[in-house]
């Protein structure tokens, strides 16, 4: 069995591309096959550090097909890294599966430290960041009543991520379950140029997003039940 690492899982910039490290560009140019998300947004980032590095598709609609082939090159000794679109693999993206696998098949695995939205937006919420619940997306319908309910109940800070174009609506669900009143904060275009975070009582958010062009990814993090 080859004791090295065969799995790199790396962290890409979440917004701005020099937010990325040493030890990131070095492992993936030293990879055999880069897997990303999207490889036309990949080439972009691959470009600016001049890594030349073979790139294949793996995103959500395809990982149960490719599964095996990648685990099967791993076992072969090819060194493989995964790479998302934004931030770390595993968390609100694809890569879970080809660890589980991988884990099954005694590779070893490393994980870079590196980018992802939610820390960032915890520190800059202002709310209790010592203990804290994260929740990825809300389900679409079936779950997200019985989601909210128990999650209005949380006696820690709660984190979730929420498309531009469902923030409004979903912010008005907020209202039913966590009162007008409870304390939010909204993050988004974190470490862009028109990066934006929003702290207030959900009834100010509402009133503040409605009127406004949305752009970008939010990281809501909601105040514990007091």
């Amino acid at each position: 069995m080859i004791n090295d690492p065969q799995l790199f899982i790396v962290p890409t910039p979440i917004g701005n591309m020099e937010d990325i490290t040493i030890r990131a560009i070095e492992t993936l140019k030293k990879s055999d096959l880069i897997l990303a998300e999207d490889t036309r947004h990949a080439k972009k980032l691959l470009d600016q550090y001049q890594i030349s590095t073979k790139t294949n598709s793996y995103h959500l609609n395809n990982e149960h097909k490719k599964v095996d082939d990648y685990i099967e090159l791993m076992i072969s000794g090819k060194k493989i890294s995964l790479i998302t679109d934004a931030g770390t693999p595993c968390i609100s993206d694809p890569g879970f599966l080809l660890v589980r696998e991988a884990i099954k098949k005694d590779i070893v695995i490393t994980c870079l430290p590196g980018p992802t939205a939610l820390i960032p937006a915890l520190v800059l919420s202002g709310l209790p960041s010592e203990s804290f619940i994260f929740e990825g997306f809300l389900p679409r319908k079936k779950g997200r009543k019985s989601k909210l309910i128990e999650l209005s109940q949380n006696i820690r800070t709660t984190i979730i991520y929420e498309s531009p174009y469902r923030v409004v609506k979903t912010l008005t669900e907020f209202i039913e379950y966590f009162g007008e009143n409870r304390q939010i904060s909204l993050s988004r275009e974190i470490s862009k140029i028109y990066e934006e975070t929003f702290r207030g009582s959900i009834a100010e958010a509402i009133k503040y997003f409605s009127n406004k062009k949305i752009k970008g990814e939010f990281v809501i993090c909601i105040d514990k039940k007091q």
